[in-house]
């Protein structure tokens, strides 16, 4: 290559990493991304988007099995893995050269390999091993995302026990998954994997599923999930893994309680760890505990001229978290006024199981925790015209508001397409929305939408259809 120094230099070219660049080259800066494997990252490639196209089949596989209902018949339903994976793939790759031809477009330059940091604004790539050269920059972000975790005894290996990369490309549909996790990546799995037909055991260590939610939503989704049939083991640890030919055997634990679990295949789901390793932290003063590097509210590390940005610096591990950040750093570091410091409270959360489950803000409890008066609205799907001609009756909308000031304190959503509603509420609470500017708003008929009109007025005893 030959320019060798940049005005903004970026390791990692995932969602925050590339939205980073896209945003420093409008502002005028000479730009680089530094990427090891695939623009897009593991978002495109490996995470939020091939997910979607699996959960998309899989949607389609539940409604054949169950067209009756809506006046259909069919035979011999059946489907190809091969070609469900494919498609998936196909997707992942058509958006991963989209942010290719975006780098084209804004002119900055993508340096294939792996980055080290070698300090005083100086970066180290190679690739395979063999050296790529060295560059320079005034402003280095760090975007090097993150990986999945392990746990001891449940290491993956590729074949019985599946990261979410080989639960992504299945050579053939299992016919049993024990998924270990219940938070979004490990439910999002278990829906697929059971809409496909496996049967489907679930194990939290906590409580309940989908632990980072609303208790209410947790408990709605538990027994959706029941229903369809997976086995669910709240409260569980796995305490022994025994790997066979072509399966496993799983010693369950719940207090004293063993339960014994055969499956073909295991999806481990159990967090991630930053990928702070191998990019050259100990030649500056970045900081990292706990496998992310510490940052302030502009995302400064302590070492001057060094930023880092979405899952590298920990949760929430959302791809438009990170992007978000992205363009906060880089508009600090052009000076703009209008940069603004990340409201994690602002943030929404979308979990893609069917049903989905969709949330932003303070849960009931957290409020009341906080300290809180608060007012709890609900309005369920039943509820809504939209929702029972979809035949997609089973849902649940709850908000929760300020008893004093009227102040939308969060909303949590389970039920058909609310992963598309939220951010109703997410443009409400930026916008510092109050309860009388929601209920004074027209909802258009027949929408699902209508529920969170419906659910804010139930919070304030004005509630209409139920």
């Amino acid at each position: 290559m030959a320019d060798a120094s940049f005005d903004t230099l970026i390791l990692g070219g995932g969602p925050g990493g590339y939205v980073a660049a896209i945003r420093a080259a409008q502002l005028g800066m000479k730009t680089a991304v530094v990427e090891r494997e695939h623009l897009g990252g593991i978002c495109l490639n490996w995470g939020c988007i091939p997910t979607k196209a699996l959960l998309r089949s899989s949607e389609i596989n539940h409604l054949l099995h169950n067209l009756d209902a809506y006046g259909f018949s069919a035979k011999d339903i059946s489907f190809d893995a091969r070609k469900v994976v494919e498609r998936s793939r196909k997707v992942a790759k058509q958006l991963s050269n989209g942010v290719g031809f975006l780098m084209r477009k804004h002119k900055i330059a993508v340096i294939d390999g792996q980055g080290s940091l070698l300090g005083k604004g100086r970066v180290a790539v190679a690739k395979d091993g063999k050296p790529v050269g060295e560059f320079s920059a005034k402003n280095i972000i760090i975007a090097t995302g993150a990986r999945a975790r392990s746990l001891p005894g449940l290491e993956p290996d590729g074949k019985l026990v599946w990261t979410y990369k080989e639960a992504m490309v299945p050579p053939a549909m299992p016919k049993s998954v024990l998924v270990v996790g219940s938070g979004a990546i490990g439910i999002e799995f278990a829906s697929f994997y059971r809409d496909m037909g496996a049967e489907v055991t679930v194990v939290e260590v906590l409580d309940r599923v989908l632990p980072a939610e609303d208790e209410e939503i947790s408990a709605f989704a538990r027994k959706a999930f029941e229903k369809q049939g997976m086995k669910i083991h709240t409260s569980t640890m796995v305490k022994e893994l025994k790997r066979n030919a072509d399966g496993v055997s799983a010693t369950l634990l719940a207090g004293d309680k063993s339960v014994q679990v055969e499956a073909e295949r295991v999806v481990l789901a159990v967090g991630i760890a930053g990928n702070v390793e191998n990019i050259g932290l100990e030649k500056t003063k970045v900081r990292a505990e706990k496998g992310h590097i510490l940052v302030d509210e502009w995302l400064r590390t302590d070492e001057p001229g060094v930023y880092a940005i979405g899952d590298v610096v920990g949760p929430p591990w959302l791809a438009h978290k990170a992007m978000h950040e992205g363009v906060i750093c880089v508009e600090r570091i052009a000076g703009l006024g209008t940069a603004h410091p990340l409201d994690i409270r602002n943030i929404p959360g979308c979990t893609y199981c069917r049903p989905q489950v969709a949330s932003v803000g303070l849960s009931e409890r957290k409020a009341k925790e906080a300290g809180y008066a608060v007012r709890v609205g609900r309005f369920p799907f039943i509820g809504n015209g939209k929702a029972i001609a979809l035949g997609e009756s089973e849902g649940l909308v709850k908000t929760v508001f300020d008893a004093k000031t009227g102040e939308l304190l969060g909303a949590h959503m389970i039920g058909a397409e609310v992963t598309e509603l939220i951010q109703g509420y997410t443009i409400a609470k930026t916008l510092e929305t109050t309860e009388q500017e929601l209920m004074r708003t027209i909802f258009p008929h027949p929408t699902l939408s209508e529920m969170m009109h419906e659910s804010v007025l139930d919070a304030f005893g004005q509630v209409l259809h139920i």
